[in-house]
C-alpha cells in the first residue's frame, strides 16, 4: 500500500495547498471581496467532480487497461508543460459587476489541467484494490483527507509567514513534479499486477438502490452549502484572510477523516442531539445575539457548529459505502453533491435570494436529513426523534425568518460582494429620523431625513473625526482635490463647496446605484463629483498622479478589511496621488482588530508622519465612535484640531510588523 499512500498523500497535500494560495494570490485582483474564495472552492469541487469522473472513465475500462493508463500517465508529464504555475496579469479584471465567471476562467486557465489531474485519487485506489483484491481501499480514502488537512494547515502556518507568493508557487510546482514520479511508478506497477485479470473477470456486487445515489448527493451537498456558508459569514465580518478559509474547511475535511477511518467513530444517537444544540447555538448567532459574545466565541460557535454538521452529513455518508466494485461511482456521487452545494452558495445563492439566507437554509436542510434516514426505520424511538427534529428545524427556520432578529429594511439588495440595507430609522421628532445604509451589521453611511438637516455629515464621518477634521482645516482657504476609496452612502461628499472636486472609488456598483437613488449626499454637492467604478488600489495604480489634497480610504464591507488596500505596496501608490503636503486618511475603526500599529508601521516605513484619531460618539448628531489615522510629510501639515484629538503616545506592540502583499497576520491585533 506504501506506494499508493504516497501519491495519493501527496496529491492531496497538493490540492489542498494551492487553494488558498491561489485564492489569496488573486484576491487583491477583485477588491479583497469574501466571496472570492467562495467562487474558487465552486471551481476546486467542479474539478474534482471532472476528476473523479476522469477516473472512474479509466478505472471502468479494464480490457483496455494498459493503453488507457500509458495515456494517463502521458498526460501527467505532458502538464509538467504548464509548471510553474501563477495566475497571469492579464486575467486582471476591469471594472465588472460580477466577477464569479471571470475567476472561474482564470483558474481553469492557471490551474486547470493539474488540479484535474491531482483529483485523480479514486483512479489510484481503483488501482490497489484490482492488484490487491482483499485489501480495504477505503482506508486509502482517509489518507487522503489526512494529506488534504495537512496541506490546509500547512499554507497558515508554513508556507504564507516565510515565504513569498512567487516562491510559494515555485515549491508547488516541484512537489507537483515529485507527484508525477509518483504516480507513474505506481501505473507501472499496476501493468504488471499477475491477479488482474482474475480480479477484473470477478462477479461484482449489484449496485444500489437510486434512493442510496440520491443520499450520497445530498449529503455531501448539505455539508458542502454549511461549509461555504460558514465561511463567508466569518470573513465577510472579519476579513477575508487565508485562516478563516482554512478553519472551517479543515474542519470540514477533518470529519471526512474521522468518519471514514475508523466505522465505529460515529454514533448516530449522540450526534443528533448535538446537532440539535449547534443548530440553537448557530441560530443564537445569526440572530445578532452572538454579538455580545466577542469574536473568539462567535469564531468557535459557527466552526463548532460547522464541525457537528459536517459529522453527521459524513457520518450518515460513510454507513452508505457501497462494496469496493463501486467505489469510484460512490466518489463521484458524493464529489457532485459538494459541487451542487458550492454552486448553490457562489452562484445561484447571490441570483435568487436577497438576504444571507443559504447558511439558516443550510442548517435546516442539515437537520431534515438524518430525520428522513431515521423515519425510515421502524423503531418508534427513532420516528419520534426524526419527527422532532423535522419541527424544529421548521419552527425555529419560521422564527429567524419572521423579522424578530431583524430590523424592518426599506430595502434589501445583494449581489456578489454582499448584502446591503437601507432602513429607516423615525422618530417622534421629525427632525431626528435618518436614513442607514448597512452591510452585514456595520453602518455604511446615514443621513437625516429633515431637508434641513440632510447636508450634515454623521456617522464616522463628522466634524470631529479623523477625515471631517482633515477636510475641514486642510487648506480649507483653497479649492480641495479629495479622494475617496469607499463611497457607502455618499456621506464624505457633504464637505464639498463649489470649486471643490470630489473623486469617489467603488467597487461595488450596488452601493453606487444606492447612494444615488436612496441618498442625496451626491446630488445636493455644489462641487463636480466623479465616481470611478472599480476597485480602488487597481484604478490608482493604473492612473496617472490625481494631486489630491486628501485621500480618504474607507472600504469596508461588514465589518471586514480588505487587505490589500492596508499594505505597504498599497500606502506607496496613495502617497504617489496626493500633493507634497496632502494628507492621507485612513478609516480603521474595527470591532476585533487593532489596525491602528498596522497603519502607522506602513506609513512611518515610508518616511511619513501619522497620528491616530478617535472621535466621541453624539447620537443626537448621529455621530459614530470613529478611530482614523492621519498621515502626512510633516507634523505641520496635520490640522492643529487633529492634534489636539489624538490620545497620549500608546506604544507599538512587539512582534507587530507592517503588512505587505506577501505578509498580513491578524493574530498579533486581535482585540
Amino acid at each position: 500500500m506504501l506506494l499508493y499512500a504516497a501519491a495519493i498523500f501527496l496529491g492531496a497535500f497538493l490540492l489542498f495547498l494551492i487553494e488558498p494560495m491561489i485564492a489569496k494570490a488573486i484576491l487583491p485582483w477583485f477588491g479583497g471581496a469574501a466571496a472570492v474564495w467562495t467562487t474558487c472552492l465552486l471551481f476546486f469541487q467542479a474539478m474534482l467532480v471532472s476528476g473523479y469522473l476522469y477516473s472512474n472513465r479509466l478505472a471502468s475500462l479494464c480490457s483496455q487497461r494498459r493503453n488507457r493508463t500509458l495515456c494517463h500517465l502521458g498526460v501527467l508529464w505532458a502538464s509538467l508543460l504548464l509548471l510553474p504555475v501563477s495566475p497571469s496579469e492579464r486575467w486582471r479584471p476591469n471594472a465588472i459587476d460580477d466577477p464569479a465567471f471571470r475567476i472561474l476562467g482564470l483558474l481553469l486557465a492557471t490551474i486547470g489541467l493539474p488540479y484535474l489531474l491531482l483529483c485523480t485519487g479514486p483512479l489510484l485506489q481503483a488501482w490497489y484494490a484490482r492488484e490487491q483484491p482483499a485489501a480495504t481501499p477505503y482506508r486509502l480514502f482517509a489518507v487522503s483527507n489526512a494529506g488534504s488537512l495537512l496541506g490546509l494547515l500547512s499554507y497558515p502556518i508554513l508556507l504564507e509567514p516565510f515565504f513569498t507568493t512567487r516562491h510559494q508557487f515555485e515549491l508547488w510546482s516541484v512537489l507537483y513534479a515529485c507527484f508525477v514520479l509518483l504516480v507513474t511508478a505506481a501505473g507501472l506497477r499496476y501493468l504488471r499486477a499477475p491477479n488482474f485479470e482474475a480480479a477484473s473477470g470477478a462477479a461484482g456486487a449489484a449496485p444500489p438502490a437510486w434512493d442510496v445515489h440520491l443520499f450520497w448527493i445530498l449529503f455531501p451537498a448539505c455539508s458542502s452549502l454549511l461549509l461555504l456558508a460558514v465561511t463567508n459569514h466569518l470573513s465577510r465580518n472579519v476579513a477575508p484572510i487565508p485562516f478563516l478559509w482554512v478553519l472551517p474547511l479543515a474542519l470540514y475535511l477533518l470529519s471526512f477523516i474521522l468518519c471514514f477511518e475508523r466505522e465505529t467513530f460515529y454514533k448516530r444517537g449522540w450526534y443528533l442531539r448535538l446537532l440539535l444544540v449547534a443548530f440553537a447555538a448557530m441560530v443564537c448567532g445569526l440572530s445578532g445575539l452572538g454579538d455580545a459574545v466577542g469574536l473568539p466565541a462567535l469564531v468557535a460557535i459557527f466552526a463548532g457548529g460547522l464541525f457537528i454538521c459536517c459529522i453527521v452529513c459524513h457520518g450518515e455518508l460513510a454507513r452508505l459505502k457501497p462494496a469496493a466494485e463501486h467505489l469510484t461511482r460512490y466518489y463521484i456521487f458524493a464529489a457532485l453533491g459538494g459541487a451542487v452545494g458550492g454552486a448553490f452558495v457562489a452562484l445561484i445563492a447571490p441570483r435568487v435570494f436577497r438576504d444571507n439566507s443559504e447558511l439558516p437554509a443550510g442548517l435546516v436542510i442539515c437537520l431534515l436529513l438524518p430525520a428522513v434516514i431515521v423515519l425510515r426505520s421502524t423503531s418508534l424511538q427513532r420516528v419520534l426523534l426524526g419527527a422532532v427534529a423535522a419541527a424544529l428545524a421548521g419552527a425555529l427556520y419560521a422564527l429567524l425568518y419572521s423579522g424578530a432578529f431583524r430590523p424592518e429594511s426599506r430595502l434589501v439588495a445583494r449581489n456578489f460582494y454582499g448584502v446591503l440595507r437601507v432602513l429607516d430609522h423615525l422618530a417622534s421628532d421629525p427632525s431626528r429620523a435618518t436614513r442607514e445604509l448597512r452591510s452585514g451589521t456595520i453602518n455604511h453611511g446615514q443621513q437625516f431625513l429633515a431637508p434641513e438637516r440632510r447636508r450634515q455629515p454623521t456617522a464616522y464621518y463628522g466634524p470631529t473625526s479623523g477625515v471631517g477634521l482633515a477636510l475641514l482645516h486642510c487648506r480649507r482657504e483653497l479649492a480641495q482635490r479629495v479622494g475617496v476609496i469607499g463611497l457607502g452612502a455618499g456621506v464624505l461628499a457633504s464637505y464639498a463647496r463649489a470649486g471643490d472636486y470630489y473623486r469617489f472609488y467603488e467597487i461595488n456598483p450596488l452601493v453606487v446605484k444606492l447612494a444615488q437613488t436612496q441618498f442625496t449626499f451626491l446630488r445636493d454637492s455644489p462641487a463636480p463629483i466623479d465616481i470611478v467604478l472599480g476597485d480602488g488600489r487597481l484604478c490608482l495604480e493604473r492612473e496617472l498622479a490625481q494631486n489630491f489634497d486628501i485621500l480618504a480610504v474607507d472600504a469596508f464591507s461588514g465589518d471586514a478589511i480588505p487587505v490589500h488596500l492596508l499594505t505597504r505596496e498599497a500606502f506607496l501608490v496613495y502617497f504617489r496621488h496626493l500633493k507634497q503636503h496632502g494628507i492621507l486618511a485612513v478609516h480603521i475603526s474595527n470591532r476585533y482588530l487593532n489596525l491602528a500599529p498596522i497603519v502607522q508601521l506602513a506609513v512611518q516605513s515610508l518616511g511619513r508622519r501619522a497620528i491616530v484619531v478617535e472621535n466621541q460618539p453624539d447620537p443626537q448628531a448621529a455621530i459614530l465612535r470613529s478611530t482614523w489615522v492621519l498621515a502626512a510629510v510633516r507634523v505641520e501639515d496635520f490640522p492643529q484640531p487633529a492634534l489636539r484629538a489624538v490620545e497620549p503616545h500608546r506604544p507599538i506592540p512587539a512582534g507587530i510588523h507592517f503588512w505587505t502583499d506577501d505578509y498580513s497576520n491578524i493574530f498579533n491585533i486581535l482585540r
